[in-house]
């Protein structure tokens, strides 16, 4: 497994910045979304809800691939790919918690009670990155 530096791992946590992740759809072709970015334990997380497109892919084929581009500086960026595990626990407190850094709200304001949230962790095989020291 890879193992992602301090700088790329504080990037991801810490910087508001959206990531595209890609899933692959049933006929192998890929998917792209724009997601909310956590780390956890060394892991990309996401967050995301039962029965949507991702969750679906995911639980047919695990691997995926997440992307942050700093906004200000396109050569600065990192990519992470890997298995993907799926899991309801902590998930709800995770959707809060990225809509404090990505809103500025305590508690994820478009939450539905009829969903499920799910936390996405990127376990990663892959790590690349640009315009860090590390």
């Amino acid at each position: 497994m890879a193992k992602l530096g301090e700088k790329p791992r504080r990037f991801l946590d810490e910087s508001p910045n959206v990531g595209v992740v890609t899933t692959l759809r049933a006929d192998g072709s890929p998917h792209a979304t724009i997601v909310w970015v956590d780390v956890e334990d060394g892991k990309v997380s996401f967050n995301t809800a039962r029965g949507r497109a991702k969750t679906k892919h995911l639980e047919r084929d695990p691997r995926a691939s997440l992307l942050m581009v700093d906004p200000n500086d396109s050569f600065k960026w990192v990519a992470v790919s890997g298995p993907a595990e799926l899991t309801e626990e902590g998930a709800d407190a995770q959707i809060d918690k990225l809509a404090k850094k990505y809103l500025g709200e305590d508690e994820y304001p478009w939450r539905n009670p009829d969903e499920t949230r799910v936390k996405v962790l990127i376990e990663p095989e892959k790590v690349d990155a640009s315009g860090f020291d590390d």
